[in-house]
């Protein structure tokens, strides 16, 4: 019988964070998003995790005001995109930023 190499799993993560600036909002969405990967790692008992960018919807906190979703002219581009996270942000309805981060999170 022939030893087959491991295969990583991967899961979807997406963190939203709120804040006065797009740049504060970002970084806390991104931080939330690693958290995420590392509960994540812990919970499947993965010895490792590697995270890469991806494009989620934006998830705003009000949705009974943004039943639809983020509308087209509340957007804030750019998006930032690194190798690990994909944000994108908006303006809120009760704060000035939300931002909302995507990342696959694959281990093993």
């Amino acid at each position: 019988m022939a030893v087959q190499p491991a295969e990583a799993a991967c899961q979807l993560v997406k963190a939203t964070h709120s804040s006065t600036s797009k740049a504060a909002a970002a970084k806390m969405s991104q931080s939330l998003a690693l958290q995420s990967a590392y509960e994540l790692k812990r919970a499947k008992g993965w010895s490792y995790v590697s995270l890469s960018a991806r494009r989620v919807t934006g998830d705003p906190f009000w949705k009974a005001v943004r039943p639809t979703g983020v509308p087209k002219d509340a957007w804030l581009k750019p998006d930032i995109v690194t190798g690990r996270f994909y944000t994108t942000c908006f303006t809120g309805v009760v704060v000035p930023v939300v931002c909302t981060t995507g990342s696959a999170v694959c281990g093993n």
